[in-house]
């Protein structure tokens, strides 16, 4: 039995009011929200938050393939999927690569996952898009960030995979070349009449034929797909019930690009029964269809956050910022030296505590100490620690100040003191949260982040913000 041992998700802390984007450019407003990411996240660092949520469901799992796919990559010629690797403290000896290109790539590489898997590799599938559209486009409404994480073996599986089935056919519907900020959209009707919906619908045809299971058999349909009339279509042409379709998390997330069939699916799993059948399809140059079981497995897993969860935990950011943030509306930077861009070998030579935040525990008296030290700051030992991971740890403020002249596309910054459950002190940058509530006391968790760009190097490491 092949199928999804673990998932995982994240939804960023931020969201943007589509009344907000109407107001300010007086244009018709959509409702609810999209989710939008922060100022110092991207699309590795919201898959690795992703990924860490599916690793801790996981239990003792051997990663032996590690698959990142989407279309907002951090770098162009670099594998992303190292980042994500190193910040999740995968093994050395993985396979890994980054699939993107087209929207269909996070559920393509839940389809290569299984490959894998039937191979006898456990692969881990993280999938995260951070998108940016055009003022007073569509698609800024629309869209939304997110990123979901999936981990595909043989043992301990909470939804066999059952069937797939593919198509891919050549037609300009979506389209983004090289060094251009916005993507590009075809004419809709054309679109639906001749690619969505009959795509996705043969799609859907051939496996639900191939496994032999009918329509009515299906207890949830996760359709992703750019537009909804297309959903509309293949929903009456399959006599779906509205109690069928999976919540499209329109209103509150967003079109999340690769990573909403993955989301959207990481939401029904949360509430899914033994023997529940899901369908996952999702069209964009072809389309790909999947047909899961949920297993009784699934009776006694327990997901360390909902999509729900972190539905409800939000804040609002103004549409000034999130323009800011993107660097759409260029803003005067403060009076302060730029950044260096960062180092090769000192990045290497501290990969584990940059990357994994691992810092090391002394063997002769104890003391949990970060970064990691050669001496121990208590009893003075030398050479005589162990790694200590603290990513996962448990911390509150011990104390904190506002920098208000700190170079930051938010500001004012907050550094904060943590101490850490079980030993540990350190000083860092604190995000997702509102200044002026911030408290001695407030429990924070660890959280992978960008710091800031320079010269072309993106600078990652780990910040606290508010548990969520």
């Amino acid at each position: 039995m092949v199928g999804i041992v673990s998932y995982g998700a994240y939804v960023p802390f931020r969201r943007l009011k589509r009344s907000a984007i109407g107001q300010t450019l007086g244009i018709p407003a959509g409702k609810g929200e999209r989710a939008v990411a922060s100022f110092d996240e991207d699309s590795v660092s919201m898959a690795v938050e992703a990924t860490r949520d599916a690793l801790r469901a996981a239990g003792d799992a051997t990663i032996g393939a590690l698959l990142f796919a989407t279309t907002t990559p951090p770098y162009a010629e670099k594998l992303n999927a190292a980042i994500v690797g190193a910040a999740a403290r995968l093994p050395l000896e993985i396979r890994a690569a980054d699939l993107t290109g087209s929207v269909r790539a996070g559920l393509s590489a839940l389809l290569q996952a299984a490959d894998a898997a039937r191979g006898g590799t456990t692969a881990l599938v993280a999938i995260a898009d951070c998108r940016l559209a055009a003022p007073e486009g569509k698609s800024e409404q629309s869209g939304g960030d997110g990123a979901a994480a999936f981990v595909v073996g043989s043992e301990g599986v909470i939804a066999e995979i059952e069937a797939s089935a593919s198509v891919t056919r050549e037609y300009l519907d979506t389209w983004r070349t090289p060094g251009e900020r916005f993507a590009h959209g075809w004419e809709e009707r054309f679109t639906l009449t001749q690619a969505h919906a009959p795509l996705l619908g043969k799609a859907i045809q051939n496996v639900l034929a191939h496994a032999e299971v009918a329509p009515s058999a299906l207890a949830k349909v996760v359709l992703d797909v750019p537009n909804p009339r297309a959903v509309d279509e293949v929903a009456r042409a399959m006599k779906l019930e509205p109690a069928q379709l999976a919540d499209p998390l329109a209103l509150t997330v967003g079109q999340t690009g690769a990573a909403h069939a993955g989301l959207l699916l990481a939401n029904v799993l949360s509430a899914a029964k033994p023997g529940d059948r899901i369908l996952v399809a999702v069209v964009a140059d072809g389309a790909d269809a999947l047909l899961l079981r949920v297993t009784d497995a699934a009776a006694t897993y327990r997901q360390p956050r909902s999509v729900g969860r972190l539905i409800e935990s939000k804040g609002d950011v103004a549409y000034a910022s999130y323009l800011k943030w993107r660097e759409i509306l260029p803003t005067e930077p403060p009076r302060r030296p730029d950044p260096e861009r960062p180092a090769g070998p000192p990045m290497f030579r501290s990969q584990t505590w940059k990357f994994g935040f691992v810092g090391s525990r002394c063997t002769a008296c104890g003391t949990p100490q970060l970064p990691p030290q050669r001496v121990c700051v208590h009893c003075g030992a030398r050479d005589q620690t162990e790694p200590y991971p603290f990513a996962d740890r448990r911390a509150k403020v011990a104390t904190f100040t506002l920098d208000r002249l700190a170079i930051s596309l938010n500001p004012p910054t907050v550094n904060v003191v943590v101490d850490y459950e079980g030993g540990g002190r350190f000083i860092c940058e604190m995000t997702d949260c509102e200044p002026e509530k911030v408290a001695i006391g407030d429990e924070v968790e660890m959280t992978f982040r960008r710091m800031y760009t320079a010269g072309g190097v993106h600078n990652y490491f780990w910040k606290v913000r508010p548990k969520r």
